[in-house]
């Protein structure tokens, strides 16, 4: 079974060397430093309005040797709002972002180093301007004595609020909330419209008064008779890039008594070097170095300082990169040139420098030389950044950067119109392309003749241009052109192509079937009919009527109506308007005249027939009855001329009976071989009748009734 072992003396001591490798490293890492100021800035101004991004910053100039915790406060009215701890020399910010009036009051910054802090003056802030306060009410119209919930916003402000309600006008109820918002219910209890709106205020810090000053008490501070002293070689205004520079702080005057004295030496925020009584710094000399050199003393709370002002002259100066030509269009040649306009005659020549140039931090030239490049047309891409170095003595210099941005050849333009085209109405015109760099010129043209020019300098503008055609085949007349490079010729659009609506004409109503075979019973169709663009509203009236018989849409150039049963109220005048996007017009009215059905004609007509012949019926017996009359009148006994019993025969027709009168046999016929015939209401009764008859006038035929 395993057991654990008991340390050894060996690994025991090799602990405690770790132990105190560690503790002189953080005592090495807790270096002397030096405060020299801290100040606080608020940017961009003291005073800014409602909405800007304030920035607060705090800096601090501190000289150290090497690792050094700072740890920065921020003050508002003696209110700690913001803390943080950083390692490096770099100034702190605190944003206040989209500031408000509640943001009002005095800033202050405050730095720790170990053993040491130190507090910037205090700087006011002043935020004007506040949003507009919105009103909101749950419901507006609620009986008398009803609560209403009602509430107040200030959109983005912050800090302590106080809310105002009033009532036409008057102030009615007001709460203090710590957000920038509020709700509350009230009563209305006065019938009757009222007005109601809210506004808040913000507050502030108020100002203090100032007190009367206190009694007088004189001190006296006595001096210390030691002063820093900074010595720089080589001394004077030779010093040139290159130069090995040598800087020394040391201490002048009575050291006795002087425990805990130390020196700092300090190029503004870098401190170079320290020491107890000395402090030395050497540097191969750049012309960045030169300024402003600090001897910083230190004795308790007592800080004395001396600086010296060093110049260093450039062995050569900063490059410059340019371009040609300034403006450049893709796949065109560019030519760079990088030089150094300024060097020191003394040390150099023109040609001791030479030179590299980059895009994008990528190198295009790959080894040094005159300064002069060309970039050829072939390259797919030529924007980007540009930057040179020129190197002389193992001394490098960089160029400002150069941004190039290649523009690009505007596109085949297109041509639209802008809304609805109506043949003899303006209309406008629009030329765009999706490419190209601005500035771009449009021009409209009409077939061979310029119609008008533009230049587009903005992305949000555009080319229009008015037009007005008289015809609708003239669109195809049209055509844009564009240009961005002056040395290219333009680009053209194809023809404009968009529907033309061309105004409605001509209008005319027909009747289907003709006017004069519309008969009752039958159907009828309203046809109307126009010329010009579809679609066409159609509408159909009759005179009288307000309201129109039939509406419908159509994309031909007519539509109809139908009536099915055409009765007589079908009769009166017609007329029907079309309505297209470019007008209305209206037909002349046309008057129909339902006719009678023809089985009604043929009905009257037998009718009147019947009539007449029941009329002509009657006549006919009427009259075969009075002629009856006179022929039984006629029917009288017949007679001989002598009254001789057989010289007559007397036939009567009464009642459809007929007498025969007969002789004595012994009287002598006195006509021979003759016959009468006589009818008893039948025509088969015959009777003879005396021969020779017909030759006497006195006697009377049989009658046929």
């Amino acid at each position: 079974m395993w057991e654990p072992q008991q340390p050894s003396v060996r690994m025991v001591t090799r602990l405690l060397l770790l132990t105190s490798a560690l503790l002189s490293t953080c005592q090495a890492a807790e270096s002397p430093a030096l405060f020299t100021s801290v100040t606080l800035t608020l940017e961009p101004s003291n005073a800014v309005s409602q909405g800007t991004n304030v920035t607060v910053r705090c800096q601090a100039l501190v000289s150290s040797s090497g690792f050094l915790n700072r740890k920065y406060t921020i003050y508002k009215d003696n209110t700690v709002v913001y803390t943080e701890s950083i390692t490096t020399a770099e100034d702190l910010i605190y944003s206040l972002r989209m500031a408000r009036v509640a943001n009002t009051g005095k800033y202050k910054c405050k730095v720790n180093i170990p053993g040491k802090e130190l507090s910037s003056s205090s700087e006011k802030l002043t935020v004007t301007g506040l949003q507009t306060p919105v009103l909101s009410v749950d419901k507006r119209v609620f009986s008398e004595g009803e609560e209403v919930t009602v509430g107040c916003k200030a959109p983005g402000e912050s800090g302590a609020i106080v809310f105002y309600f009033y009532k036409d006008s008057k102030e009615l109820y007001e709460e203090r909330v710590d957000a920038n918002h509020v709700e509350t219910r009230l009563r209305f209890n006065n019938a009757g419209d009222h007005r109601l709106h809210c506004d808040y205020r913000v507050i502030l810090l108020t100002d203090s008064v100032p007190s009367n000053a206190s009694n007088n008490v004189v001190v006296t501070v006595k001096e210390l008779f030691i002063t820093p002293v900074i010595s720089v070689r080589p001394h004077g205004s030779m010093i040139i890039e290159g130069d090995n520079l040598d800087i020394s702080c040391s201490v002048s005057g009575n050291l006795q008594n002087s425990s805990g004295l130390k020196v700092f030496l300090s190029k503004g925020p870098t401190l170079l070097s320290s020491g107890q009584s000395k402090a030395n710094h050497s540097m191969r000399a750049l012309a960045e170095h030169s300024g402003e050199f600090q001897c910083s003393l230190e004795v308790g709370n007592v800080v004395k300082r001396a600086t010296e002002n060093v110049r260093i002259t450039e062995l050569f100066s900063q490059p410059v990169l340019t371009m040609y030509p300034t403006e450049v269009f893709e796949r065109e040649k560019i030519t760079l040139t990088c030089k150094s306009t300024n060097y020191s005659s003394d040390r150099i020549s023109a040609s001791d420098v030479k030179y590299s140039i980059y895009k994008d931090n990528y190198t295009l030239t790959p080894g040094s030389f005159n300064g002069i490049y060309v970039v050829p047309g072939v390259v797919p891409n030529s924007s980007g950044i540009y930057s040179c170095k020129a190197d002389a003595r193992m001394i490098s210099k960089y160029s400002a950067k150069l941004p190039v941005q290649a523009k690009v050849l505007v596109s085949k333009p297109e041509i639209t119109a802008i809304g609805r085209v109506i043949v003899g109405k303006p209309f406008q015109v629009r030329c765009h392309s999706d490419r190209g760099s601005l500035p771009i010129e449009y021009t409209l043209w009409k077939k061979y003749s310029e119609v008008n020019s533009t230049t587009v300098q903005q992305p949000h503008h555009q080319a229009i241009f008015p037009v007005t055609v008289q015809h609708y085949s003239d669109m195809q007349d049209y055509k844009c052109e564009a240009r961005n490079n002056p040395k290219i010729d333009t680009v053209v659009s194809n023809k404009l192509n968009t529907t033309v609506i061309v105004p409605l004409s001509n209008p005319g109503l027909s009747v289907v079937p003709d006017l004069l075979e519309v008969t009752e019973g039958n159907e009828m169709y309203l046809i109307c009919g126009v010329e010009g663009s579809p679609p066409v509203t159609f509408k159909w009236y009759r005179r009288g009527n307000v309201q129109p018989l039939c509406t419908t849409t159509s994309t031909q150039s007519s539509a109809s109506h139908h009536i099915k049963g055409v009765g007589n109220e079908h009769s009166g005048t017609y007329y029907c308007e079309a309505i297209n996007y470019a007008n209305m017009v209206r037909s002349q009215p046309v008057t129909v005249d339902v006719k009678m059905a023809t089985w009604k004609k043929g009905l009257i007509v037998a009718c009147c027939l019947l009539v007449v012949a029941l009329l002509a019926l009657a006549c006919v017996l009427r009259y075969n009855s009075k002629r009856g009359k006179r022929e039984n009148a006629a029917e009288l006994s017949v007679k001989p001329s002598s009254p001789k019993s057989d010289d007559s025969l007397t036939v009567s027709l009464t009642h459809s009976t007929m007498e025969v009168y007969n002789p004595p046999e012994d009287a002598a016929p006195p006509f021979d071989g003759m016959e009468g015939r006589a009818t008893n209401g039948t025509r088969d009764s015959v009777a003879s009748l005396p021969a020779g008859i017909s030759n006497r006038s006195s006697y009377s035929l049989p009658a046929t009734v």
